[in-house]
């Protein structure tokens, strides 16, 4: 298809739904306009919230993209933390679109990767290298939960791939982890890597830790847990921080393994919130840790994308390759 189609991107989460103007050719984003965030709270519905989005900007193009937090499967898709619930089949006649796609969050992160620029791949470990042309790209996202994908780039294109791997058993690789398994098992049964590599995780390291020193449970809500262990002023936090930065390498390093990939790209908001601490912890050496295969581990870019709606523009170049290429 040749020119250029506009289109609205949107990002849908649990608590915000964002908001833009889009323009697409040739399988690529060509611009993303400035953001219009809403809460979700404040509109009954996706449609309402979008109307509210028209009413501000004027008129809208006929294409919608939209990156769903939550899996986009099924006839009747529901916010897990909002009323919000969207009817793909239906939305295109509600809205008088005449082009529509739904991906969820990691895939369209997934697809930011894959089209953004290199000074929005910020360099953690590994070689200083851009992503591979030809093959696999790991793309480990921990946030709210653990997101996993990968894109497999050949001849100039790329597919995207969600997959489940924060579900995964997660694998300690010293006593204090066996210890910190232990004491997770204990409430959860199973311990995947998102109870560990994730926002809820770190509170989970930090209640575990706690455990081991035979300390009561500190009660601390999330916000100012993250304050204390990135300002220093709780040691125990930031004890739960370093491990953290352990654990995280030696997941994303044993994804890339699975997913045969020869580069990673870290993404999420805590990745992002740790992206000036990744370096100086002990997540590369975890990271290339893997017995017979250090050599290679150690030859992998890893990267972290740094792009400001990653979700916007990832929903944007989402419908540029399927409707544009």
């Amino acid at each position: 298809m040749s020119g250029t189609t506009k289109l609205v991107s949107v990002d849908i989460g649990g608590t915000n739904a964002r908001f833009a103007l889009a323009e697409v050719s040739d399988g690529r984003v060509l611009n993303l306009g400035e953001a219009t965030v809403f809460h979700t709270g404040d509109y009954a519905s996706f449609e309402r919230a979008y109307a509210a989005f028209a009413e501000k900007v004027g008129a809208l193009p006929k294409a919608v993209a939209v990156s769903f937090a939550g899996p986009v499967h099924g006839a009747v898709l529901k916010l897990t933390n909002s009323a919000w619930v969207i009817r793909p089949d239906d939305v295109p006649g509600t809205l008088g679109l005449d082009q529509f796609l739904i991906l969820n969050d990691f895939g369209a992160v997934a697809h930011a990767v894959m089209q953004s620029d290199i000074v929005h791949l910020r360099h953690i470990c590994g070689p200083d290298a851009p992503l591979p042309s030809e093959g696999v790209v790991s793309i480990v996202g921990p946030g709210t939960g653990l997101g996993v994908a990968y894109a497999r780039a050949s001849k100039g294109s790329y597919t995207v791939t969600e997959t489940e791997g924060g579900h995964l058993d997660f694998a300690p690789l010293d006593g204090q982890e066996d210890r910190m398994l232990a004491s997770l098992r204990a409430k959860f049964r199973r311990v995947s890597n998102e109870r560990i590599v994730s926002g809820s995780g770190f509170t989970n390291i930090y209640h575990a830790l706690a455990e081991m020193e035979g300390q009561a449970v500190p009660q601390i809500d999330d916000v100012a847990l993250w304050t204390s262990a990135m300002d220093g002023s709780d040691t125990l936090a930031v004890a739960a921080l370093d491990r953290f930065c352990l654990c995280f390498g030696g997941v994303a390093g044993d994804l890339a393994l699975a997913q045969g990939a020869g580069a990673v790209v870290l993404a999420g908001g805590v990745g992002l919130r740790l992206a000036d601490r990744l370096g100086k912890s002990g997540f590369a050496e975890r990271f290339v840790a893997k017995g017979r295969f250090e050599r290679m581990m150690a030859d992998m870019p890893v990267r972290l994308i740094t792009h400001p709606q990653p979700g916007l523009y990832g929903a944007a170049a989402a419908f540029a390759q399927k409707f544009t290429a």
